[in-house]
Order: C-alpha cells, then sequence, then structure tokens
C-alpha cells in the first residue's frame, strides 16, 4: 500500500506540471448509494492522485459515514448540478444506480467534465449508446470502471493471449458471483435496495455479475452471433423483482462462450478460462496460468503495469493528459457491447429463444 501511494503521489504531483492541467487535477463524487464507493473514498480524501473538491449526497446516513471517513461536511453538496458548476472538476465519479447514468453525462458533457462510472456502463443499451454519442460529441472521456481492470493477472492474461500460443481460439468460460448483496440493513440497504431493482440496476444477478463476463467475451471473441440465455429464482423472497443466478450462452461462427453470473454461490468468483487448440488460459484474482496442449503448467508473471495502471483515477487522468480514449476493459466501445449483450440476454429469457446481434 505505501508503494502505491508514493506512485499516487508522484504521479499527482506529475499531473501539475502537464500543459492543459495548469493546476492539481480535482475530482467530485455524485451520489454514494453503490457500496463500491467506500474502496475508493480513502484516496480520494487524501488527494491521490486528484484533489476531492464536492460529495453530491442527500441521504444523511452516507454523508455521515463519508464524514467518519474524513470528509469535510464544507465539501458536501445537495445537488450534483450545483457542485459541478461551482466546483466545476475534471473528472467526476459516479456511484449512483445504473438508470442514472445518461442523465449525469447528459448534464457533465456539455461541461467538459469527464465521468468514471461503476460497471455497468448503463442499466440499457439504449442509454450506454446516447452516452458514447454524447462524450464523443463534446470530447470527454467517460470510463467504466471494473476491479479487474486493475489486477495484473488480467493484464498477463490478455498479454499471454495476444503472443497467439493458444492457437485458434474456440471456448470461453467465465464465472462471476458470491453468496447474493447482503439484505436491506444498515447502509448496505440503499446499495441492496437499487440493486435488486429491474430499472434502477437494468436486472439482477445476469447485470450486476454478467456484465464481467461479457466484457471478458467480447475481448477475447468479439461480438457474438446471437445471445441465449437462462434465468433462475433460487430466493424469490430475498430477490422477488429480479433473477438471482443467470446462464449465458454466445454462439460464435465457430466458438462460443459459456457465461454464468451468480448470488447463490457458496463463495467468491470472478474467474475467466480461454481455450484455444493449443491450450488453455486461466486468470482469478490471485494468478493467470497457461497451461499448454503439452508440457507444464506456467504461471504468469506480474506485468509490472505503471502506476497510471494501478487503478482508475490515475488512469483516466493519464488518458486526459495523453488525449486518448480508455482501452481495454475500461473503453467505450467494449462497455457500449457489454450493454447490447446483456440486453438480448434480458431478451432471451423472456422470449426463451436465442437473440441475433446487432439488436435493432
Amino acid at each position: 500500500m505505501k508503494i502505491r501511494s508514493i506512485a499516487a503521489f508522484l504521479l499527482a504531483i506529475s499531473f501539475c506540471a502537464i500543459p492543459g492541467f495548469g493546476q492539481e487535477p480535482t475530482i467530485a463524487v455524485i451520489g454514494m448509494v453503490h457500496s463500491h464507493v467506500w474502496g475508493q473514498f480513502g484516496k480520494m480524501v487524501k488527494g491521490e492522485p486528484a484533489k476531492l473538491v464536492g460529495v453530491a449526497e442527500t441521504e444523511p446516513a452516507l454523508i455521515d459515514e463519508a464524514v467518519k471517513r474524513g470528509l469535510s461536511r464544507d465539501l458536501v453538496f445537495s445537488d450534483y448540478r450545483k457542485m459541478v458548476d461551482e466546483k466545476k472538476p475534471l473528472v467526476v465519479w459516479a456511484f449512483v444506480e445504473n438508470n442514472r447514468h445518461l442523465e449525469i453525462v447528459e448534464y457533465c458533457a456539455p461541461r467538459k467534465v469527464n465521468v468514471i462510472f461503476e460497471k455497468p456502463l448503463a442499466s440499457t443499451y439504449k442509454d450506454a449508446v446516447k452516452i458514447r454519442d454524447l462524450a464523443r460529441k463534446h470530447g470527454i472521456k467517460v470510463m467504466t470502471n471494473y476491479q479487474m481492470a486493475w489486477w495484473p493477472t488480467m493484464h498477463a492474461l490478455k498479454t499471454k493471449f495476444d503472443s497467439g500460443e493458444l492457437g485458434t481460439v474456440w471456448r470461453l468460460h467465465g464465472i462471476v458471483g458470491h453468496g447474493g448483496p447482503g439484505g436491506p440493513t444498515g447502509l448496505n440497504k440503499f446499495f441492496f435496495n437499487w440493486l435488486t431493482d429491474p430499472e434502477k440496476n437494468g436486472a439482477g444477478a445476469l447485470m450486476d455479475f454478467g456484465c464481467y463476463n461479457a466484457l471478458w467475451s467480447l475481448m477475447y471473441l468479439g461480438r457474438p452471433q446471437t445471445v441465449f440465455a437462462h434465468a433462475i429464482h433460487l430466493r424469490p423472497n430475498e430477490f422477488p423483482k429480479v433473477e438471482d443466478s443467470a446462464t449465458i450462452l454466445l454462439s460464435y461462427k465457430s466458438g462460443v462462450a459459456l457465461l454464468e453470473a451468480s448470488w447463490d454461490l457458496p463463495r467468491s468468483f470472478q474467474q475467466v478460462e480461454i481455450f484455444g487448440l493449443k491450450g488453455s488460459l486461466a486468470a482469478s484474482s490471485e494468478k493467470a496460468v497457461f497451461r499448454p496442449s503439452r508440457g507444464p503448467e506456467q504461471v504468469l508473471p506480474d506485468p509490472g503495469l505503471p502506476a497510471n495502471r494501478l487503478e482508475p483515477i490515475a488512469y483516466m487522468l493519464e488518458c486526459i493528459r495523453s488525449g486518448k480514449e480508455p482501452e481495454g476493459m475500461t473503453s467505450m466501445d467494449f462497455n457500449v457491447g457489454v450493454n447490447e449483450i446483456i440486453d438480448a440476454a434480458r431478451l432471451s429469457v423472456k422470449t426463451g429463444k436465442p437473440v441475433a446481434l446487432p439488436l435493432k
């Protein structure tokens, strides 16, 4: 942690001297109902690697928690629009319901404010396309944050994949999930209440964890020809409005992806395996492994990521500085594609039939 803190500090200093920034880069938070905020909030309070200039939230319990974690009440706004106009942050990070993502870009894009969202990009494919078009029209960066985007193992996986040593790649298996999002108690109630709402989230486990799997599929196999999905309601008393597990089958001309997303697993899973004619690759947060069809298993080495690829704020600042779009797992095009696959999966669950892409 100390090494990362030093790296973030040095990175922040370097941005101060970059033409176009003019001063220390700033960030503001819109909403705190997404529980991922607490994993990122500490470094923002410390100003690593951007200075926190405001938090927009109205729920007293969430504000009190933020203050306990070091936020000054002077930085709290009840209206994010007022905060954006007054503070003029370089970046906002929104921890809100998925179906509010478009609304935030509609306000921020004309004001040249860059935006980070927690995955997924939007609650629907239609909204995702509108977000992409607004971002490009107004010249801002919009980045979708996945925790796995910063794992060295995922970068090691991609590097090995690009080497071609798997031969012809034809199959992907992804499994992401855990035992569920808890219940509507304590601070978690704010997260639980919208995560289990089909309009605010976009679905249940299908959206929450299917988006990780869809992203892997797009990165390694591309856009599928058809999407078939099956949803399960094992715990209707806990999740009356949404599915708690879903399986998605993506069909390609010469391949297949089997994707599992669940709130019903006995422990946490976030792993992918890619199969080729000459071997397979597998990765989780702990390690990445290459298994050739002949020969011993190889644990892939840490690729030695630079400081600006270790966490989302630093990477967003680097993209703004360089003028480049966020790439890989955080890229706009991949994440619009994720929403297309999830929308197709929702339609497939409803009709019981495969759905062809592109969606009309």
